[in-house]
């Protein structure tokens, strides 16, 4: 079985190795995936600067992540999301690790679709939920049934996160097993011959 899949169909056609190998690097997925956690590591690999969009956005708004959604609404949130992701964006050579709903947003995905080369991280639900368990951060899941709501976000989310340009399925184990796997793709990743 593929650990990973591409579709470089929203790559456009003056696109060469180098410039698609020089993008920004984002990897999105459900909480839990271990974005943050990875993407860190994939950029001190890669000899990046490492960004996470979540972490930007408390720095710039003075708030946390649960914070903002609690005195803002997810609305705001979002569209305070896509400016951190397009300030981001600008920067060549570096990882983001976005939050779980950045590329949901119609806005935001666009941004980074067309300025990133895109990396799903897909875990299962089992894992995501013992790792989200862990602590009491994540607003969406303030819920009286978190297994269903992140049942719910993953049968929503996920045919939008398969948009991304590579999908790699995060590994058991060490962090470090799935960095290697998405060098591994993006070592293989093609760029389209006529976009």
């Amino acid at each position: 079985m593929r650990d990973t899949l591409a579709d470089t169909r929203a790559l456009t056609p003056e696109n060469t190795i180098e410039s698609v190998r020089s993008r920004p690097i984002a990897l999105v997925g459900l909480m839990g995936v271990g974005k943050t956690t990875v993407g860190r590591r994939l950029a001190k690999s890669l000899e990046r600067d490492f960004f996470d969009s979540d972490e930007e956005i408390e720095r710039a708004s003075g708030r946390t992540v649960a914070g903002y959604f609690r005195d803002h609404g997810e609305a705001a949130f979002r569209d305070g999301e896509r400016r951190v992701v397009e300030r981001l964006l600008m920067e060549p050579n570096i990882v983001m690790a976005t939050g779980g709903g950045a590329f949901i947003h119609p806005e935001t995905h666009e941004l980074l679709k067309s300025r990133a080369l895109v990396i799903w991280l897909k875990g299962d639900f089992e894992t995501l939920m013992e790792r989200v368990s862990r602590k009491n951060t994540r607003p969406l899941l303030q819920v009286p049934d978190p297994r269903a709501r992140m049942r719910e976000l993953m049968e929503e989310r996920e045919p939008i996160y398969a948009r991304a340009h590579i999908t790699v399925t995060v590994a058991k184990g060490p962090h470090t097993r799935t960095v290697g796997r998405i060098e591994r793709a993006l070592d293989a990743y093609e760029v389209p011959k006529n976009g």
